[in-house]
């Protein structure tokens, strides 16, 4: 029988991971999942360069806009989503697309997750409320206590993460860490990665042209009118979190934008030190991205005859 392939189109931010995920999408008469953390909500088209209204007639975009700002969502949720959308697409075509730079939600789907217990809402406005009172730092304090193995190890900035972990030992009675196997599930399709290279100086460039775009398509007054619904956790992010400093008077509007492409830049960076510990990825010079990709495609799917 033959076995269905997943292409993924991941890289860096700005990288121009949609035009070519589309373009290898209706070269196959295929249908693409967006795996961006948030993209996935709704009222946040701006400040996640979601795909717009005509990209989206140009090729299908699942979980694109579809969560409310207040909803919960995980590494966990877009593998179980994905992996309930795929087999439709399967169903039309012989080639998937998944497309988007949120590396873990990657990994959940191509590689599977741990199976994390799942968080009460009481145990997660505990760990909120602590936060918003004492900050990071008294999180990551009973995160030590609690599993000191996971706080020695994870990226202390990283907020989301750190507040997770605690929340699963508190849920749990467990330290998170005793929840990772780091064991890679077998999966019923193959996979190809691939992602755009381009020069860090270019990137780079890339990003403060798309910051201003940003900034001229109405981004501040997307993040006023999302603030004024709550300040939800989907809102924790770059290009938001800055404006929200500015609306607080902390810091001035070009100030505040210029904070913007600089933490996009570090983001960037972060998503490129991910993937250059994954020797799988397939990366493809920006002028001939979409031929070589389509030839990659093509020799997968000889690869997945019987």
């Amino acid at each position: 029988m033959k076995h269905p392939l997943l292409v993924v189109v991941t890289g860096p931010t700005a990288s121009g991971k949609t035009a070519l995920a589309i373009e290898i999408a209706r070269h196959y008469g295929s249908e693409i999942i967006s795996a961006d953390s948030r993209q996935i909500f709704k009222d946040l088209p701006i400040g996640t360069a979601a795909p717009t209204t005509q990209e989206q007639v140009r090729a299908v975009h699942h979980l694109v806009g579809t969560h409310e700002l207040d909803a919960y969502y995980s590494a966990a949720c877009f593998e179980e989503d994905a992996m309930r959308i795929l087999p439709s697409i399967w169903a039309k075509s012989p080639v998937a697309v998944v497309c988007g730079g949120s590396m873990m939600y990657i990994d959940a789907l191509t590689k599977g997750i741990d199976d994390i217990p799942t968080v009460s809402d009481g145990v997660r406005q505990y760990v909120k409320d602590m936060h918003a009172a004492h900050g990071l730092g008294a999180v990551l304090a009973q995160l030590e206590i609690l599993d000191p193995t996971f706080h020695a190890t994870v990226d202390k900035a990283n907020t989301r993460r750190v507040m997770h972990a605690l929340e699963v030992c508190l849920q749990s009675g467990q330290p998170y860490s005793s929840f990772l196997s780091g064991k890679r599930r077998s999966r019923p399709f193959k996979v190809l990665e691939t992602a755009i290279s381009r020069p860090r100086e270019e990137l780079f460039a890339r990003i403060n042209a798309r910051v201003d775009a940003m900034i001229a398509a109405g981004l501040e007054e997307e993040a006023r009118a999302a603030f004024a619904k709550g300040d939800f956790n989907s809102l924790n992010t770059v290009g938001y979190k800055e404006l929200a400093a500015c609306f607080r008077g902390e810091m001035d509007r070009d100030t505040a934008i210029a904070r913007i492409a600089k933490n996009t830049r570090v983001y960037a960076k972060k998503q490129l030190t991910w993937l250059a510990r994954n020797p799988e990825v397939h990366w493809l010079a920006p002028a001939d991205a979409v031929r070589d990709a389509i030839a990659l495609v093509d020799t997968a799917l000889a690869e997945c005859e019987p």
